[in-house]
């Protein structure tokens, strides 16, 4: 039996039609059906035919993509898809999950700790508080390629002196995102080039996610974290903010809260699978972003994306 880790995508994967390919198997169009319900708007219209423009609106934004992964697991675990190289659903045993930002509640899902409904009703509401959060303290993100963690993070506390400015993402080795306010990121951008970094990314975002600037966000989700019942997790789910395995219910969902103000530790999270004796990863959602970091932080490891397997007919 072939350990796996299952890894889910996050905002940013999105693009339009990402759902066209997945409403041609049974379980894909049961997935969208039942997000239909619950969120009470047309999620399969606009992972099928909503512009790119209506995907970034992060309020919807988050629901499709945690729709669209589950969707590709179902798809996946009704053994609809055999995975030539691998095998079939069977020959797997998913030994832990693990989801980049939004992409955690998905993984939660897969790990029997939240109800596929729950997680719909969380994300909508998530979306929605950020999106606000960014209105009421505005910032922006920057990806930096080609420098260490030590560096960057050097060059955020001296950019501090013009405002918020804090690692938000590390992504892989060379590859980390910052977040917070335009000054002190633009002054950030200034230094690292400097420093020698090999590129700058600005990032198309609605708020500095991941920082201290989401703070409202962060106290709205914990008090609708309150009224949702987790359960504890058959799957061991990897928790962004710690890059460990979090088992008790109520740590969970303050990890969850704590994960919009707070760094994502996404190549800890991977590393701690591979150091547990996982080296087959799939990748679950839009996209191949993960993919390509898992590559870069594993080169050995075997990653395989779910969605590049199926085909448009059924």
């Amino acid at each position: 039996m072939i350990k796996v880790g299952a890894i889910f995508a996050g905002q940013g994967a999105q693009y339009a039609g990402m759902g066209l390919k997945l409403i041609n198997y049974k379980a894909g169009k049961e997935t969208f059906k039942e997000a239909n319900d619950v969120l009470n708007m047309d999620i399969e219209k606009l992972c099928c035919e909503g512009t790119d423009e209506e995907l970034a609106d992060t309020a919807v934004t988050q629901p499709a993509i945690v729709t669209c992964s589950i969707a590709l697991f179902r798809i996946f675990q009704s053994e609809a898809v055999n995975i030539t190289e691998f095998g079939s659903f069977n020959s797997f045993d998913i030994s832990a999950t693990a989801g980049l930002s939004v992409g955690e509640y998905s993984a939660l899902v897969v790990s029997g700790a939240l109800t596929f409904a729950d997680a719909l009703r969380l994300v909508k509401e998530r979306g929605k508080l950020m999106a606000e959060a960014g209105k009421i303290n505005p910032g922006t993100m920057l990806a930096i390629m080609g420098l260490d963690d030590a560096t960057i993070k050097s060059i955020c506390e001296e950019a501090s002196s013009l405002g918020i400015v804090q690692p938000a993402n590390y992504n892989c080795p060379g590859q980390i995102v910052i977040s917070g306010q335009k000054d002190a990121v633009q002054k950030a951008q200034e230094l690292a080039q400097k420093a020698g970094a090999k590129r700058c990314i600005p990032l198309d975002v609605s708020g500095a996610f991941h920082s201290p600037l989401m703070r409202p966000a962060e106290d709205g989700l914990r008090n609708a974290l309150k009224e949702i019942s987790f359960s504890k997790p058959s799957i061991p789910f990897i928790a962004n903010v710690t890059g460990d395995y979090l088992y008790d219910p109520d740590e969970i969902k303050e990890m969850l809260a704590l994960q919009l103000t707070n760094p994502i530790q996404w190549e800890k999270c991977v590393l701690k699978m591979v150091n547990d004796g996982i080296e087959t990863f799939i990748e679950f959602g839009p996209g191949k972003v993960l993919s390509g970091l898992v590559r870069r932080i594993c080169q050995k490891a075997k990653v395989f994306n779910m969605e590049g397997t199926i085909g448009s007919d059924q």
